[in-house]
């Protein structure tokens, strides 16, 4: 692609009028969130959030991204269904699927339906390659809560095809035909060649009607690097663009964005769970390999011990979801064992009490 080639243009996207069906569904969906969010503050023994997945095979290779291959099957949906009760058994209030690419599973409404009828709230995160009309209708039909894509550039390149150009027709689509809520996700960091290329993705969502926020590209052990100067730029417009959405609770990324770590207290193993495609239980996807029990030998004890679990790699943390999790007990419950997983995804780990 020639550098000094003029963007591409889109079409004018004037947010169409939600219907009444739309509406009544945002509103039972806030409903839901809320008694999920006061359950939460009640009590510290179950799980908030459990991130699952149902495929590891990816339709795309980004050269950022660990967490994919080009080979794995779909996990067996009575087995996927196992897992999900296994989460249902312990509390778990938002179960979220993603990947590798969650679209390529055959029965992945199916799974989505099993969350929902577990009483979860229901989740996806997707490249978004696949979405087509018939599939987002299906999608509505299951049940699902929330999607989000992340769209790294405007124009795709070496470093990733989840661009706006080739993704701007599946946008159009979710506006006409989700009832689910969508968020899109810009990034800037990690190799990503035009930084400015994430304003025009978060100001292309917001005026399609969906929510949208930025995140930084983490590195192969999903710790943060600080900004450059243009990034710091694009990321202070992004985010007065999007001051509304959730991103905005919490000063996590804000600090390491200034190349500051943050003094917080992780709470992965327990209000948050990464569940693999071989049934395991890790503290997130960057983190593979610890505690490493299969859900279905994890107890309400696990989660407890967890909580109180320091976790070494926590300071320079890129795991949003974790962070925003973790929030919830930022006031409460000091940790009093420590754990330092390695950063590649090894089983190997060192766990040293504190007395």
């Amino acid at each position: 692609m020639n550098p000094t080639a003029a963007p591409p243009s889109f079409p004018p996207a004037t947010p169409r009028p939600m219907p009444l069906r739309r509406r009544w569904k945002a509103a039972t969906r806030k409903v839901r969130e809320l008694a999920s969010v006061g359950w939460a503050l009640a009590s510290t023994g179950h799980p908030y959030m459990a991130h699952i997945v149902p495929m590891r095979r990816c339709n795309l290779a980004c050269t950022y991204c660990n967490e994919f291959d080009d080979v794995s099957e779909p996990v067996p949906l009575e087995e996927m269904f196992r897992r999900i009760d296994h989460l249902g058994r312990l509390g778990t209030s938002v179960i979220t699927i993603s990947g590798g690419e969650p679209l390529l599973h055959p029965e992945l409404e199916q799974i989505i339906a099993r969350i929902r009828k577990n009483g979860a709230i229901a989740g996806m995160i997707t490249n978004g390659y696949l979405l087509m009309p018939d599939r987002i209708q299906r999608l509505n039909q299951a049940g699902l809560d929330h999607l989000q894509i992340s769209i790294d550039n405007v124009m795709p390149d070496e470093v990733s095809k989840k661009s706006l150009k080739v993704l701007d027709k599946k946008l159009q689509m979710l506006a006409e035909h989700a009832d689910f809520h969508v968020n899109i996700n810009s990034v800037v960091g990690g190799g990503v060649a035009n930084p400015g290329d994430a304003l025009v993705v978060s100001e292309r969502a917001l005026a399609m009607g969906f929510s949208s926020t930025i995140g930084i590209i983490h590195d192969g052990s999903g710790q943060l690097k600080p900004l450059g100067e243009v990034e710091r730029s694009v990321w202070d417009q992004v985010r007065r663009l999007t001051r509304r959405s959730y991103s905005r609770f919490n000063h996590f990324q804000e600090a390491i964005a200034n190349g500051r770590t943050n003094d917080w207290r992780c709470r992965a193993g327990a209000r948050y769970i990464y569940i693999c495609e071989f049934g395991l239980v890790h503290y997130c996807s960057q983190q593979r390999g610890h505690p490493g029990v299969p859900i279905a030998e994890y107890s309400t004890a696990d989660v407890k011990r967890e909580f109180l679990t320091e976790k070494s790699c926590a300071p320079s943390c890129t795991i949003s979801c974790v962070h925003q999790v973790s929030y919830i007990d930022h006031w409460r419950a000091p940790q009093t064992s420590h754990v330092t997983p390695n950063g590649h995804g090894s089983a190997d780990s060192e766990l040293v009490q504190i007395r």
